[in-house]
């Protein structure tokens, strides 16, 4: 191994006591999902406390998309720290705060008016977005999606799916929220050709809006393009536009939560524009700070406005460290050159795994966009039973060899690589190289 470089055990000594200082001073409810303790990180790679070098394929979850500690958003906040830190965007006037939300307006989907309003992580920004949604509309019904995630404050883990991980204990929740199934082309129903499932999907949507709500008292329709938590599921293009279609036809908002999928993490710098379809709001978060805590809604001005004064905004909404970071993260995501290079890696990763499946039984499917690709594993092929142990297996295995990991799907069967895409190519085929090892030892076990 050239940039995995090992020598201690997972945890080493030095981590084990961090551990251990965690254990008593965090509550037991906020997990973890390796023992790494870090002390650097640089581009795609990874030093703990104990000398460790490792690879990192999880990315924060997806928010290190421009790489860890890049050199101009790192400049660009020590210069604005040297300035000042915050004075609030709501007692005074901050030019970064203003220069990201048109650098936002300008790159969002949609060539009609646009307004930005900043918050501090994904959850509040969708929170934003639906509240925003709701007084607009003078309504108050929101429809959303299995598999889904939108956050954890209250409304948001409302709208948010896999209840026992997330949601258990925390009710109740907010009213007038509907949720369907999202398109699952690797579980369409058996005999069904794509384009038949599709179209079962879209009568399925239909029915709700007669069974469950009326479209007319819905304010919004939020869902993720392609869906993070919920394993990585590419929502079909003529799904998304048969969803266009109500909104239009019945005055509802059309919210894209691109926190995840966004980012240029798909080839394209927000997921839904692989579909060609114009959403009414963009919610952003993850990478477009670099690291930094910032999210941002973007839509409609006439959307965006309608919220009386006063009736939006926080004291550490738009923070100018934040701001400067995000800008200059946005103008890496958005250029051609980083796109292209997030296609690269997807290629890479998708035919790499690809020849996986033809290997280990134990892969049931292998899917993604662009640099957003995802392993699932199964008892069987043919029932598609999901295989939870065998994905935890696999990532406590690889953790173990210096490959920093995270699962996914809402059965929690898959695995995710959500690798910083300014990752090398070497850095990028030993990371997978660790990730087969541990799959092949698992498949053996097994055989």
């Amino acid at each position: 191994m050239k940039y995995i470089q090992l020598k201690t055990a997972i945890p080493g000594p030095k981590g084990q006591a961090m551990l251990d200082r965690r254990k008593n001073a965090l509550p037991a409810g906020l997990a973890k999902s390796t023992e790494y303790v870090v002390e650097r990180a640089e581009g795609a790679l990874v030093w703990d406390v104990d000398g460790n070098q490792l690879i990192d394929f999880a990315g924060g979850i997806g928010m290190i998309n421009v790489g860890h500690c890049n050199e101009a958003v790192v400049n660009a906040i020590r210069e604005q720290a040297g300035k000042y830190i915050h004075t609030c965007s709501l007692v005074t006037t901050m030019e970064p705060y203003i220069e990201l939300a048109e650098l936002l307006n300008d790159s969002t989907p949609g060539s009609f008016p646009k307004k930005t309003l900043l918050a501090n992580s994904g959850s509040e920004a969708v929170e934003n977005a639906v509240n925003i949604a709701k007084y607009h509309t003078k309504r108050s019904g929101i429809l959303c999606f299995e598999g889904a995630y939108h956050g954890r404050t209250l409304l948001t883990l409302s709208l948010t799916s896999k209840y026992a991980l997330f949601k258990k204990g925390f009710g109740s929740y907010v009213s007038d929220i509907y949720r369907i199934p999202a398109p699952n082309m690797y579980r369409k129903l058996e005999g069904m050709s794509d384009g038949q499932y599709i179209e079962h999907c879209i009568q399925n949507l239909e029915r709700a809006l007669i069974a469950q709500v009326d479209p007319e008292s819905l304010a919004a329709i939020i869902i993720e393009p392609v869906q993070g938590e919920g394993g990585f599921l590419s929502i079909p293009a003529p799904y998304l536009q048969k969803l266009r279609d109500i909104c239009d036809q019945y005055g509802i908002v059309f919210i894209a939560d691109e926190i995840q999928c966004g980012a240029g993490r798909t080839g394209k710098l927000f997921a839904i524009e692989h579909s060609g379809i114009i959403p009414d709001m963009v919610v952003s978060a993850k990478s477009i700070g670099a690291g930094m805590p910032i999210s941002a809604v973007t839509g409609k001005a006439e959307i965006m406005d309608a919220p009386h004064l006063g009736g939006i905004g926080g004291t550490y909404g738009g923070s100018p460290l934040a701001c400067v970071a995000a800008i200059e993260a946005i103008k890496i995501l958005k250029s051609e050159r980083f796109l292209q290079r997030s296609r690269e890696v997807g290629a890479i990763i998708h035919d790499t795994m690809l020849s996986w499946k033809e290997k280990y039984a134990i892969i049931g499917d292998v899917r993604g966009v662009g640099a957003m690709q995802l392993v699932e594993f199964v008892k069987d092929r043919d029932t598609k039973a999901p295989d939870m142990e065998v994905a935890m297996e696999v990532i406590k295995d690889a953790i173990g060899k210096g490959l920093i990991l995270i699962r996914a799907g809402l059965y929690s069967n898959c695995i995710r690589l959500l690798p910083p895409i300014v990752i090398n190519n070497e850095q990028l085929k030993e990371g997978l190289a660790v990730l087969e090892s541990a799959i092949a030892a698992a498949q053996q076990k097994r055989s």
